[in-house]
């Protein structure tokens, strides 16, 4: 089970009154104790607290509950991450940091950056036990990262687009006052773009002595949460399913090593290639499938099937309805689970 700090539920109380919601009975149907909005040290379950997002996204019927979320957060809601990010030298330095470093906040969140063409594209990564939607988690990791950029870059600057695998949301307003003006819904993939030469503006008033210190704590932090192999693959068919550039021997040529090392060390994890291209095919689907503007076509392409109909079987056998069926439950789906969990 992948666990985050409590202060990644800080707000979460004053929007739930907001919203008129009761949080205290939303939070017991997911499991999760009352204490842990008091201790922001505490760890908790990160799917509890995806699960929690959703719901009261649902109870409330609002489609951006994370955003908001995102808008107040404070660099200090990182804890201890956020003495290494706030000491970068440069933006890109400080972003640098924080991916690096995050899963000391947020074991579930493992996010990407890559760079071309002198723009650099953050990418949230969320570790779910299992395919469930994720919407409110995702726009919540994104909004904090765009909350951090701004404090080093000024509270004008803004992304040059922010773009999300899910579907358009009936007020956009929300995501324009955090992101600007170009927000794209049913993308290949979900991410923040930015210029890459706003990244290297400096941090005012950064203290390299003090980075020094930080970074040798939190690496001293790190040593016990080193990546197997199987986490590294299950990264990068995160990033390479959509491209259709995820063989075995792609794997084995990013990172450096045999086809026959990686199959090797799998099968000391308890898992092959083949469980883990299934598991991160189940756990993309659901946005995709659920965002109603795209054809299924289009969706079977993405997840690296050669026809709809190998897509559709696929689909059957791990969800047990076709994807056409899911998508006209979706809401449907959601509301009912959020009720069931209320009422029991």
């Amino acid at each position: 089970m992948h666990l985050v700090r409590a202060a990644a539920l800080t707000g979460y109380v004053e929007l739930a009154g907001i919203l008129k919601l009761n949080p205290y009975p939303l939070l017991q149907a997911v499991g999760l104790p009352r204490a842990c909005l008091n201790d922001q040290e505490m760890k908790i379950s990160a799917d509890a607290v995806r699960q929690l997002l959703e719901d009261s996204a649902a109870q409330a019927q609002v489609e951006n509950f994370g955003l908001r979320l995102a808008e107040n957060r404070l660099l200090s809601n990182l804890g201890p991450l956020a003495l290494i990010v706030r000491e970068g030298p440069t933006a890109r330095k400080a972003l640098e940091a924080l991916v690096k470093y995050i899963r000391l906040h947020n074991e579930a969140l493992n996010p990407r950056v890559e760079e071309e063409h002198g723009t650099v594209t953050v990418r949230p990564e969320l570790r779910l036990e299992r395919p469930v939607p994720a919407r409110q988690a995702v726009e919540l990791s994104l909004g904090v990262v765009g909350q951090a950029l701004r404090t080093f870059l000024g509270d004008s600057w803004r992304p040059r687009a922010v773009c999300f695998a899910h579907g358009a949301p009936r007020d956009l307003s929300v995501h324009r006052r955090i992101f600007g003006s170009r927000v794209e819904f049913g993308r290949d993939f979900t991410g923040m773009v930015c210029n890459a030469e706003d990244l290297e503006q400096p941090v005012p008033h950064s203290d390299q002595l003090m980075a020094k210190y930080v970074r040798q704590y939190l690496d001293a932090l790190l040593i016990n949460r080193e990546l197997s192999m199987s986490d590294r693959v299950r990264e990068l068919l995160w990033l390479r399913v959509p491209s259709g550039t995820y063989s075995l021997e792609a794997m084995a040529k990013q990172l450096g090593v045999s086809g026959r090392t990686i199959e090797r060390h799998l099968k000391q994890d308890g898992t092959s290639f083949s469980a883990l291209l299934n598991q991160v095919r189940a756990e993309m689907v659901g946005q995709y499938v659920e965002a109603a503007g795209r054809p299924l076509y289009v969706i079977a392409e993405l997840m690296g099937f050669s026809a709809l109909s190998a897509f559709s079987r696929w689909f059957r056998d791990e969800f047990g309805c076709s994807p056409s069926e899911w998508r006209a439950t979706a809401g449907q789906r959601r509301r009912a689970a959020s009720e069931s969990r209320l009422s029991g």
